[in-house]
């Protein structure tokens, strides 16, 4: 245990399972105070809190679902009062949706906004003033590199992503004034259990989707601590694929039509069209 940070705290949503608990692994065995907010069943809640707290100086669960204002402020309220503040909130918790535009309805891109948006947006709101208060912390905003990428049939979550980025590129100017960091983080494709709980109009993308995972070189918790390194340095942005990295580049320096036309060719490779 590092005894320097043993009095840091953090604060997770979406974390105790895949990606959240991989970041929540990784500050517990720094010594850290882990608190995390998740949904899950008691049994799976249970042994997430069972892993970290052979880790952890401490540990907190919250059933905390970021849809309800309330409980990301009854979580913010009692770490107030027994933390006495948190130093990195994480908003991490999402959903996926897959479809072509006139196939999604728009129940699907309410329940996906409603998680991957504005749960982020609860997330910062409700932080934010403690944060003030304290002159100090960060927040980290999981987005994906669907937000800075667009892949076609995954409209609403490439927008939600989007949107993330947005947020976070607006929040990292108006808090830095308050001592407040912001990074946001864009995987692209990694083994985590986002597909659980993935909705889909194309079939069989949840093979797609494993076989797309199973080929990242990179683990939860390899990007956990590249989160936790951007963290330490006050960096914003967490692109942590390269190949993914060379996209982004390119979509930004090659005239869009050209870059559209490269995408749409490797949509159309990778079998995309209807």
């Amino acid at each position: 245990m590092n005894n320097n940070n043993e009095q840091k705290r953090i604060f997770i949503t979406g974390g105790a399972n895949g990606f959240g608990l991989a970041i929540a692994r990784f500050y517990a065995q720094q010594g850290w105070r882990v608190a995390i907010g998740d949904i899950v069943q008691e049994e799976q809640a249970n042994a997430a809190v069972t892993e970290l707290q052979a880790l952890a100086s401490e540990v907190r669960y919250f059933h905390c679902d970021v849809t309800q204002d309330n409980d990301l402020q009854t979580v913010a309220d009692t770490l107030a009062t027994e933390w006495h503040g948190v130093d990195v909130v994480v908003n991490n918790a999402g959903v996926a949706q897959v479809g072509a535009i006139d196939d999604v309805s728009m129940q699907d891109w309410q329940w996906i906004t409603e998680i991957n948006l504005l749960g982020v947006v609860r997330g910062c709101r409700v932080f934010t003033p403690l944060l003030k208060q304290q002159k100090s912390g960060h927040i980290v905003n999981v987005a994906s590199m669907a937000g800075l990428l667009d892949l076609p049939n995954m409209a609403a979550y490439n927008t939600t992503k989007a949107a993330v980025v947005a947020l976070s590129e607006t929040l990292e100017n108006e808090l830095a004034p308050f001592n407040i960091g912001v990074s946001v983080v864009c995987p692209s494709f990694f083994r985590t259990n986002l597909g659980s709980s993935m909705r889909s109009t194309v079939p069989n993308m949840d093979k797609t989707l494993d076989k797309l995972m199973s080929k990242s070189d990179l683990s939860a918790d390899d990007i956990a601590a590249q989160v936790a390194a951007a963290v330490s340095q006050r960096r914003f942005y967490v692109l942590p694929h390269a190949q993914a990295r060379r996209m982004w580049r390119l979509k930004r320096w090659l005239p869009r039509g050209i870059y559209a036309k490269l995408m749409q060719k490797q949509f159309a490779k990778a079998g995309g069209r209807k």
